[in-house]
């Protein structure tokens, strides 16, 4: 997986950027458990996903009383593919009730080299009108194709979120096999 085609993969999430979905109907209020995958800090919550459904984006613009339900994914074999989403909820506005939410984006390989990796990306920065409270998909999101030639073993993905507003910066970190 080279670089270039991280930075193609994650344009494919802009035209998501306004998209938002309650994480469950009616649970906009209630804190999401923290894992590495998932962390809270001061009302402020971010969260990772990789799964292998080709659909999540069908999935993602489900109507609002449907809660989005993506399958995950700890592996991939060669010529498999995994989407690696990110979302945000409660981004602190400005003024002007702009977000200021920005990414780090690391992929390492199983020898701990990289395959990615990309600081300070604008991952949620615009003009909010719904409520900050629902779950937004951000612009960081990769498509993970497993080529031949990649190292098998275990990746490991860190996507660092920054309410740079709130001055809270959330580490999300996960990882998938590569048989």
């Amino acid at each position: 997986m080279n670089l270039a085609r991280t930075l193609a993969s994650m344009a494919l999430l802009l035209p998501l950027l306004a998209t938002a979905q309650p994480l469950q109907p009616g649970a906009q209020d209630t804190p999401l458990p923290a894992t590495s995958a998932t962390q809270s800090s001061e009302g402020f919550s971010a969260s990772m996903v990789i799964t292998a459904d080709p659909d999540w984006q069908q999935k993602w613009e489900s109507p609002p009383d449907v809660a989005p339900r993506f399958d995950l994914a700890t592996e991939v074999k060669e010529g498999g593919s995994l989407y690696i989403l990110s979302f945000l909820s409660n981004p602190m506005l400005d003024a002007q009730g702009m977000t200021q939410v920005r990414c780090d984006l690391r992929i390492s390989k199983p020898d701990g080299s990289l395959s990615g990796d990309e600081h300070d990306l604008p991952c949620f920065v615009t003009a909010l009108e719904t409520d900050p409270k629902l779950v937004y998909l951000s612009t960081i999101g990769v498509k993970f194709t497993a080529e031949a030639g990649d190292p098998k073993g275990t990746w490991t993905v860190a996507i660092t979120v920054r309410d740079t507003l709130r001055n809270v910066t959330i580490p999300l970190q996960s990882s998938f096999e590569m048989r």
